[in-house]
This record gives structure tokens, sequence and C-alpha cells, in this order.
């Protein structure tokens, strides 16, 4: 086969056209019918498997079937068996913390199985002599595809003929530049042609394609890292180790209450010896922190989305809060892949006069984009159209475009190299001066005129008069985003380091990250190729340490990058919206695709700027902030809970003492001093920048405040029967008052606790405060409500006592409070002593 490239002098399509399909006649005549029909046998077919890894089987699973579901389970069938119903309300938490985390999943999973870099369409080949139009799933290994101006690429291939073919691959590379393919010259699928046509032999369909094999490596689904789940999780798994002991030693002590376990079924006591035992378990699960979070991440995707930004995964909020590296990709992020026009620089005669020529030269009837963005900067200086008597349009095969005016001069623009070239001078000054500007990362344009009016031949055959001369440099550049620079400014000020990663030329790219003041103060960003990077994931990490921009970055580099700034203990997050940018925005802790990204980088990215405006990203870290700052708050009231329940438990089993309250009283308590304000203080606008040690801040407040509070539980089921003489052991409405008592103290320091986390209380959150305090001791004295929850109030001697215990153990509260501060002060005065020594010596 006599393989060249076809492309005449003017561009145009040479050749009979089909009848058929407007399509050069050639002489290849494609595969037959039963080529195809082999293919097909052999599995040689453009069909990629869109699963994913998970299953809606496994989502399921992975949800349902958790630790905290199986204990919260477990307590609820027990005492649904013990037929204690108004006990179990606590096991509703399990559907609702479910379903939000089903939903979550399967969304994701959605998006990803809608994997897809194509666009959907049909596509032409030539078989049998013949051109023919077909599903992309029917293209098949050795097709001779045909590739118009405006197609996709749906498979890879080797071009056999070119007519003037020109691709955009910068959803491939992040090269913004397109690329002519001439013969014998590779095209990958998910590319776009531009301009010409070609015809291609497929050398690569379905899974064995380019971007077939990007997306496959992208498309794992990955439970996102977050901080806040960490640490509940690593409460939760804490929790398990006292829990299952103590539920046994629970159960044990209070069949023991009630006279051993033969009393206990012959009465049917033991009914509530096992309520009682699932108040100790349930006390101890911070059910609410669970739910709560899910709750509050679902609520901060709910107002991003109303602000264009598609959040996928819930933790996804939290994440950016945290991140301390931005890596950006250039085209579609910092620029948003349009074209501008900078400036002219005048080589003769008048700046003004040079706009008309200019505007008149590229004013055709359908100009390319820099066309376009020439024509409207000079529309905004006022320049109109002039008279042109003859026009050649631009070609991408020429390289150039001319008009004649009616004053008989002629004006020419394309690319400098070529018109230089055919140039009787040299013009070496404007040689130098084309390569800085170029260098400097501008798209240069050269502006000629050739006085004499040129030889009519001349524009009937296209070609360049003799007599041309330069008259300007054209400079144009790709086209900032307005919001780039603000919001690059904003992440300085957080403290995040942000570094420009593509795929084109390093010089360009410093150009842009220079415009858009990426390192601040003017500075010039710090440029490297990224060809010279090391390729040990040590020495990657310690060099980007010194680097600001990274050009002709591959793909595969940019997912070597982040894994490299994790070795150094980074958070990460990337953005990007082409092909080449996926591998690298799944393996970073939080991707962020633009709106008009490939359709497989929005489906493994964790947040989609939907408008693809780069300043929502602050909006993210703010209700990452919120949620961090806010969570830190409430989480403290949870663990406080947890703290308490696990001393009252083991007290009980020590002391062999009824239970000091019902699971009904735990959740009337938990409702008011957790739940409700808990939920109102997480909602609280808070820009509190993120700080490491959230699970050792928790703890170092929760443990002081719950020890305290389950020692003063004990000590009133302990000392209040003594008191009064009670016999709690075989009079149950003495049990049901004393129990009373003993969730009215837990209610009481459960409010100092509220108090202590709602600071600064001179404002909204003092009346919170105030309002869950009356609304707690009003529901006491309604009787429904008192009834239902199982609330006797003591009579005049126990109410004394009550009152005197309240005052005591408010007393104790605050006494280890203080111990706690004066403990943590000497403590770090000794460990500052220590460290100075160590440095003196």
């Amino acid at each position: 086969m006599n393989v060249q490239d076809q492309s005449g002098s003017d561009g145009q399509l040479k050749g009979t056209q089909g009848a058929d399909s407007g399509l050069p006649h050639v002489e290849e005549p494609g595969l037959s019918e039963a080529d195809v029909a082999a293919a097909v046998q052999r599995g040689d077919v453009n069909v990629v498997d869109t699963s994913t890894s998970r299953s809606y089987k496994d989502i399921l699973r992975s949800n349902v079937f958790t630790l905290f579901n199986g204990i919260i389970f477990t307590a609820m069938v027990l005492v649904l068996i013990a037929g204690q119903w108004r006990d179990a309300v606590f096991g509703l938490v399990i559907i609702v913390n479910s379903g939000i985390g089903v939903y979550t999943e399967i969304r994701a999973k959605k998006a990803l199985d809608n994997l897809s870099i194509l666009v959907a369409s049909r596509s032409r080949v030539r078989r049998s002599g013949k051109n023919v139009t077909i599903e992309h799933s029917g293209i098949v290994l050795d097709d001779l595809l045909w590739v118009m101006s405006g197609e996709q690429i749906p498979a890879d291939g080797l071009v056999v003929r070119s007519w003037g073919l020109e691709l955009d691959e910068s959803m491939l590379t992040g090269e913004s530049r397109t690329v002519k393919k001439a013969a014998e010259e590779k095209v990958f699928s998910g590319s776009t042609a531009v301009s010409g046509l070609g015809l291609v032999r497929v050398t690569a369909v379905g899974s064995s394609s380019y971007a077939a094999s990007l997306t496959a490596r992208a498309k794992v689904y990955t439970k996102i890292h977050s901080d806040l789940q960490d640490g509940i999780n690593t409460i939760l798994k804490y929790m398990t180790y006292l829990v299952v002991p103590l539920c046994l030693l629970l159960v044990f002590s209070q069949m023991h209450t009630v006279d051993g376990w033969a009393a206990a079924f012959a009465t049917g006591q033991w009914r509530m010896a096992v309520v009682s035992a699932v108040a100790g378990v349930v006390g101890m699960i911070p059910e609410g922190l669970v739910l709560l979070t899910s709750l509050n991440f679902a609520l901060a995707v709910i107002r991003l989305a109303r602000k264009n930004t598609l959040v996928q995964q819930l933790e996804s909020v939290e994440t950016l809060a945290r991140v301390d590296c931005l890596n950006l990709d250039k085209t579609g992020t910092i620029t948003d892949g349009g074209i501008a026009f900078d400036h002219m620089v005048s080589l003769i005669g008048e700046q003004t006069t040079l706009y008309d020529s200019l505007f008149d030269v590229v004013n055709e009837a359908s100009p390319n984009a820099t066309g376009e963005a020439i024509l409207s900067a000079l529309s905004k200086k006022g320049v109109t159209a002039g008279e042109v008597s003859r026009r050649i349009p631009f070609s991408s095969a020429r390289k150039w475009s001319a008009i004649q005016r009616a004053d008989g001069v002629s004006w020419y623009i394309g690319a400098p190299e070529i018109l230089l070239s055919a140039l009787s001078a040299p013009y070496p000054d404007v040689r130098e001066q084309v390569s800085q500007y170029a260098t400097k990362g501008n798209r240069v344009l050269l502006l000629a005129t050739a006085p004499s009016t040129p030889n009519p031949e001349t524009f009937e055959n296209n070609e360049l008069p003799e007599d041309l001369r330069p008259a300007a440099i054209v400079l144009c550049s790709e086209s900032i985003r307005e919001d780039a620079a603000e919001t690059l400014a904003y992440f300085r000020e957080q403290g995040v380091r942000c570094r420009i990663i593509s795929g084109d030329n390093p010089e360009t790219v410093g150009a842009i990250a220079l415009k858009v003041d990426l390192v601040g103060e003017g500075r010039t960003p710090r440029a490297m190729d990224a060809r010279s990077l090391p390729k040990d994931p040590v020495a990657l990490a310690e060099a980007l340490e010194d680097i600001d921009v990274l050009g002709r970055v591959l793909p595969d580099q940019k997912k070597a990058i982040v894994d490299a700034l994790h070795l150094q203990s980074h958070v990460v997050a990337m953005t990007g919206d082409g092909v080449n940018d996926s591998l690298a925005i799944k393996e970073a802790d939080l991707g962020i695709a633009m709106g008009n990204a490939a359709s497989a980088t929005k489906s493994v990215a964790q947040v989609i700027l939907v408008d693809s405006k780069f300043s929502h990203l602050p909006d993210v870290v703010g209700q990452g902030r919120r949620v961090m700052a806010n969570m830190e708050r409430v989480a403290s009231l949870f663990l406080v809970k947890t703290c308490y329940s696990a001393l009252i438990a083991l007290g009980v089993v020590l002391a062999g003492i009824p239970f000091p309250y019902l699971p009904r009283h735990m959740t009337y308590i938990s409702a008011l001093t957790i739940g409700i304000p808990a939920f109102i203080l997480s909602l609280a606008p808070n820009n509190r920048r993120y700080r490491k040690g959230f699970l050792t801040r928790v703890v170092v407040f929760s443990i002081p405040s719950g020890v305290s509070i389950g020692l003063c539980a004990l000590m009133v089921s302990l000392v209040l029967p003594k008191l009064t003489g009670w016999n709690v052991f075989d009079n149950p409405t003495q049990l049901t008052t004393l129990r009373t008592c003993s969730a009215i103290v837990v209610f009481a320091l459960g409010i100092l606790v509220l108090a202590r986390v709602s600071k600064p209380l001179l404002s909204w959150r003092g009346g919170l405060v105030v309002f869950i305090t009356a609304a707690g001791v009003a529901g006491a004295l309604i009787p429904f409500v008192a009834k239902f929850f199982a609330i006797v109030l003591p009579g005049d001697v126990a109410g004394r006592y009550l009152l005197g215990g309240l005052a005591f153990s408010i007393l104790v509260f605050y006494l280890v409070q203080y111990l706690v501060r004066w403990c943590v002060r000497i403590l770090r005065r000794r460990l500052f002593s220590a460290s100075h020594e160590i440095r003196r010596r």
C-alpha cells in the first residue's frame, strides 16, 4: 500500500468526493465482512467493561454489617425480647446512619459505572470498499476509521492518510497546543480532531486502548481518608474492648441483684436485669456522634451544591480543610482553555494603523480561536472592519492567511517561522524578538505586509510575495481565569503550598504562574522540566520542595508526584480536567475536577466544580473547617457520656447494685444535653484553622468530666438508699425513684459539660444552655413525658438529700476540672524545662 500524506498546498481535500459520504476517494478497501466477523469472534471489538470493583451487595454489607451496628442491634434485640419496647428506641440510629452511608456509596458507584472518556456518537469506517456509519462499539481491530474535524477519536490507531489532520490531545497529555498528524503517526482514543481529515487504521480497541488503560487504573473505588471518621472509629474500637466484657459482667451482676438466675427467670425479673445491662452498653456507645457526623457532612454537601460545587463523597468536605499541598493543572484550572490577545509590538508605522490591518486580516467568516480573541480585544478598543477586496482564509496546513485591502496593500498574518522563511531579507532582530517572546510563554504571530500590488497569480496560487516584510509581532496567551490569582492568594494565606503541574512547556507554564503570582510578592516561580525529575520516590519528594512549576509532565508522573508528597506526610489535593489528570486525582487525598472536565476525570474526583470556577475552593475549605471545628466540640459531649457510662458500668459490677438508670433515662438525658445541642452547635459558623490532634484534645477534655459524672452517679446510687432507708432490691417504686435521682444528677452535670463546650456563653450559645436546662426541668413535670421516660420525682426527705447530693456533685465536678488543669500546667512546665535543658546541653 502506498501510504503518504495527501494534503494539498491550500489545505483543501484532493481526490474524488464520495457521493454517499462526502469523503475523498481512496483505494484502500478496508476490512471485509468476513474479517469483521472474525475480529468479533476473537473479541477484538471496541467495548470496555463498565463494572466497578464494588457491587451493591458489597456496599450494603460494608455499611450495614459494622461493629457499631452489631452492638446497637444486639442491644436492641435483647430489650425487645425483654418486652420493653420503649427502651429500644435507640436502635433507630442504625437505619438512619446506614441509609446515609449506603446512599453516598451507591451514588459514587453509579458515577464510576458511567465512566467514559469518549463522547457518545457514531463513527465512519471503510469496509469492503464502502464507507459505512457504525456505533463506537462496532469498531474492530484493523478497521479503517475516518477521523473528521470536530470528532473525538474512539480507538487508538495509525494514520494511513492525512489531509491536514490536526488533533487536540490536551485531555490525554495536558499539552494545550494542537498536534498535526502525518502518515505513519499514532493517534490515541480520547483526542479530538480540530481540523482536517484523516484515515486511520485501528491498532487497539476496548480495554487495550490508551484512554481505556488510564480509565481502568483510575476506576477502582476507594474510601476517602477522614481524620474525623478515623478519630470516631478509634473511639469505637477501644470501646469495643470494654463493651463485650462489661456487658457480660453487667448481666451477671444484674441477675445477682434479683436473687440469681433461677429466681430471675421464675419471677420475670430477668427482663429488668437485661434492660439494666443494656443501659450500660448503650451508654458507652456514642451512637449519636456517628449519626451526627454523617448528617453534618450531608448538610455541608447541600450547602456546597447551592454554590455549584458537587461533592461525591461526604468525607471530602473535611479533607480540603486539612490539605497543605495543592497541585494545580494549568489548562482548565488556572486557564480556561481559551486564547487572549495581550498586545502588539509594532515594527513599522503607527499602532492605530496596524490595529486596523490586524483586525481586517483576522476578520474571516469563521475565524479560529486566536482570530476570535484578537477581534474581541480590538473591538473593545474601538477598531472596526475596513474594506477588503480579496482574502485568503487561514489554513492549518498553510499556517497563514492574507487580505488585499482597497488601497492595494496586502497584509499577511501567521506563524512567524513560516512567514520569516519567505522573506527576502533575514531580519535577525525580528527572529530574536520572536524567540524571546515565545520563551516567555506567549503565542506569537507575525503581521507582515507587501506594500506593492502583488502579482494576481500570487493570490490565486496562495503563495507568499517576494517583497513581504514584517510589520508587527502579535502576542497572545492562554486566557487566565479571573478568579485564579485571588484564589491562589487565599491558599497562600492559609499556609497551603500550591504547585502548577502541566504537560506544557515549563517556560510557558512558569510565565502563566508569574502572571497569577503563584508564590506571592511578585517572585518568579521555580520551574523545571519533569523529564529531569528523579524516579526514586524519596529523591523526588526532596526535589519537589524546591519546585513551584513543573512542565512536560506525563500522567504517570503526576501520580508519582502525589505519591512522593505523601511520603513527606503531606495532605495533597489535585485539580484537573483532562484524562491525563485522572490517575493523580484518584491518588490524591482530595481530587477536584472542573465541570468541563473529561467524564473519566469527573467520575474519579471527590469534588466537582460544576461551573469550573476555581474560586469555589475557599467555600469548600470553609465548610470543611466548620465541620471539623464544630464536630470537635460535639465529639467531646459524646465522649463524656462514653466515659461516665463505662465507669458506672464498672462500679455497678464491683458494688453489686442495680444499674443507676434505665435506657430511656439515658435517651432523655442524651437528647437534651448531647443530641439537640450538638446538632445546633455543629451548624454554627466556625472558621478556625484545622489543627492536628483532634482525638487527643477530645480525650483530654472528656475523661475528667466523664470520671466526675460517673463517680457522682455511683455516689448517689450507693449513699441515697442508706440515708433514706430504701430497699431498692425488693421495692420497684423505690428503685425507680433512686434511678430518677441518679438521672437528675447526670443531667445536671451534663448541663455543666454543655456549658463548657458552648463557650463563649455571652452569645446565643448561653441562651441555648438556658433553654436546654429549662426544657429538661419542664419535661420532668409533664405527666405523660414523665410516665413515658419513667421519671418519678422523690418526696420531701429524699428531695432534700438529692439537693445536697447535687451541690456536692457540682463541687466534685469543678474540683476535678481544677486538679486536671493544675496537673497539665505542672506537666507542661516540666516538659518545657526538660526540653530547654536538652537544648542547652
